[in-house]
């Protein structure tokens, strides 16, 4: 007798970024699909990872990351959204932003448990609800603003709800909270138990002058909340797998219960190289300029084409319908698009537990010009 697995995911396989990604390269494709850019890190951030290897900072960091960065990330908090936190208690490095998001669901739920999430939704949220025994129950955008319709969320909350997974600005459609969002959610969850974990990854790249509602603004939200960020979207170094989590105390307290029996610590150099980093408060500051300008050449660009291109105000995506192009499957679509015109993206459906399909695609714009120019050369013709 062998032994077997019995999977906790069975309906999980290879997903869509990994699947696509690797037809980019057999056909040799420009991936204008998975979330990373194809341009360069800043150059001082890059020394100063190098300096930090080369002065020896190459052991342990504490288990809840470098005192130093824990700071650094406090005053750029009061900075931003006017709210003072304690380092030492409320902040915890994590390798990486989709970790901390199931950290943070892992120190929260018990079989049973239910988790409102938003769909078309980043794929890591289903599997990681799952994973810990709960039940995601999805509720869908409204198509095509990709709003939340907080009738229906107040109509799905019952005595199993424990928390709600918010996401802006928005991966994949590019949709931002507003401050409707915000007032709905704060009537939603007052005298409530429900927990808010709050995706903030894009945090900076957002567009047209919008404001970004993140959680720490909001004394009564911050409160029930665990936020996360990511360092990688945030200065171009996607690979490093750096971001961190800011929660009360008390939930920070049970946080690190799970971290420090799992990473337990993070790449100590590049952690000492953003310690001093975060000082330079123009490097964020200038993010949403630098990628609306992309945004905008992307999607100048495909009014020559038959694409109708959907609103995005930040993140790095822009959805498309393709209707006036095709009537396939939004994966059929995608990889014919690949194999033919030799342009990668990713089908919405992918974002959907049941497959949703509207007809729509995903671009990521976060390229060089040289690799967008080359890429609307192609989609024009379609």
């Amino acid at each position: 007798m062998h032994p077997t697995i019995t999977s906790k995911l069975p309906q999980v396989g290879t997903t869509i970024f990994t699947v696509m990604s690797a037809l980019a390269t057999e056909h040799k494709a420009i991936n204008l699909g998975q979330g990373f850019p194809d341009y360069p890190m800043n150059e001082a951030l890059s020394l100063l990872v190098q300096e930090a290897i080369q002065k020896g900072h190459n052991q342990y960091a504490p288990m809840p990351g470098l005192p130093a960065l824990r700071e650094s990330i406090a005053e750029k908090v009061a900075f931003l959204y006017g709210t003072n936190l304690n380092p030492d208690t409320e902040i915890t490095i994590t390798p990486g932003a989709t970790y901390a998001i199931y950290t943070a669901l892992t120190t929260l739920l018990h079989p049973g448990d239910e988790v409102l999430i938003f769909e078309p939704a980043y794929d890591s949220y289903i599997p990681n609800i799952e994973l810990n025994g709960a039940k995601a129950v999805p509720l869908p955008l409204t198509y095509p603003g990709y709003k939340i319709d907080w009738d229906l969320v107040r109509s799905a909350v019952n005595d199993r709800t424990k928390a709600i997974i918010l996401n802006s600005p928005h991966n994949p459609t590019g949709s931002v909270l507003d401050a409707n969002d915000i007032t709905q959610l704060r009537s939603l969850v007052q005298d409530t138990g429900l927990f808010i974990i709050s995706d903030e990854v894009y945090e900076h790249l957002i567009f047209d002058g919008k404001q970004h509602e993140s959680m720490l603004r909001y004394p009564d939200l911050l409160e029930r909340s665990f936020v996360c960020f990511s360092f990688g979207k945030t200065y171009h170094c996607t690979g490093w797998k750096l971001g961190y989590c800011i929660a009360p105390e008390a939930l920070t307290r049970e946080f690190r219960k799970v971290h420090q029996f799992n990473a337990f610590t993070c790449f100590t150099p590049a952690q000492v190289a953003l310690a001093s980093y975060l000082k330079n408060k123009e490097a964020y500051l200038s993010l949403p300029a630098f990628l609306q300008e992309k945004r905008d050449f992307f999607v100048n660009g495909m009014q020559q084409s038959r694409f109708d291109l959907l609103p995005s105000y930040g993140s790095y995506f822009v959805c498309a319908g393709y209707k006036r192009i095709s009537e396939e499957t939004d994966r059929d679509f995608a990889i014919r698009l690949t194999r033919e015109v030799g342009v990668a993206t990713i089908p919405v459906s992918s974002f959907y537990q049941k497959g949703d399909d509207h007809r729509v695609i995903r671009f990521c714009f976060s390229k060089e010009q040289r690799t967008l120019e080359q890429a609307l050369e192609r989609l024009v013709k379609m």
